[in-house]
């Protein structure tokens, strides 16, 4: 199936960024509008441009033609960069609709990234018949990464993995990521969140990398729904959460899930210090 379609999660409470305003040196108007906005809508770079505009432009640049922003019920600030509307606006040549993540009822947050897409997919029910890449806010991935994912492939579902060594970040950030188990072949096996040190070795694919997820998959809408559908809610975070909706699929279908290999640094919005990593734009 032809894949045109990016989703892109943007409704997290960033909350990390918040909390460490004060530590980063930012000029009063940054803060002020961190403070009240998205992180993927702060300005950044000479440019001014918020992270959101450059992650579009990207994806326009890598073919797509559908967006979907999932956001809180509080996106007033989304409105403005991308239209009023919220489906078929027209931004930089694509089409952008809204999703919205609602907080279930007798909860004080949202339930996470696997309820996001289902309740996505309860918004737009023709995600279920095609094929779409979906990502996180705060990351600016390239044009090359996401090409990768709208090419042809042997398996229904595909996520990127970077290498490790390619990331850019201090050890102890590396140290936090989820890495991969991936076959001989190619497909992932499993992700493994927050591995223990000694036990990283063990998870190197054939060219001696190893490899992490950064949150962008490509999925085809029909297979994954009944592992978004029924993700479980972990028990210590007490979300839904997309990788382990992502577990549960590969266990139930071995090679479902290619992993695509790149080798390029991820920028990253995670923290208020992360801002003056965006000086390049």
């Amino acid at each position: 199936m032809k894949n045109t379609r990016l989703l892109i999660m943007a409704g997290g409470a960033s909350s990390r960024m918040k909390r460490t305003l004060d530590e980063a040196g930012l000029s009063e108007a940054t803060k002020k509008i961190a403070q009240s906005a998205h992180k993927s809508l702060i300005p950044l770079g000479k440019s001014g441009q918020p992270l959101l505009y450059y992650l579009l432009r990207n994806a326009a640049e890598a073919g797509y033609e559908d967006i979907y922003l999932i956001t809180s019920p509080e996106n007033d600030n989304f409105h403005a960069l991308v239209g009023a509307q919220n489906k078929d606006n027209t931004y930089l040549g694509l089409k952008v609709h809204f999703a919205i993540q609602q907080v279930p009822q007798g909860r004080q947050k949202p339930l996470g990234t696997a309820d996001a897409l289902e309740q996505t997919f309860e918004q737009y029910p023709e995600l279920l018949t095609t094929s779409f890449t979906i990502c996180n806010g705060d990351n600016l991935y390239s044009v090359n990464a996401l090409s990768k994912l709208r090419e042809d492939r042997k398996s229904p579902n595909a996520l990127i993995s970077y290498a490790r060594s390619g990331l850019q970040f201090p050890d102890e950030r590396i140290s936090k990521f989820a890495i991969m188990d991936i076959d001989a072949e190619g497909f992932l096996k499993q992700i493994i969140e927050k591995p223990e040190p000694d036990r990283i070795s063990k998870f190197q694919d054939a060219v001696g990398e190893i490899r992490v997820s950064m949150n962008i998959f490509s999925f085809e809408g029909a297979s994954i729904f009944p592992y978004i559908k029924n993700c479980p809610i972990h028990p210590v975070r007490d979300e839904k959460e997309l990788p382990e909706a992502v577990r549960n699929a590969v266990k139930d279908h071995p090679q479902s899930m290619l992993c695509i290999p790149v080798s390029e640094h991820l920028p990253d919005l995670t923290a208020a210090q992360d801002i003056g990593a965006f000086e390049f734009l």
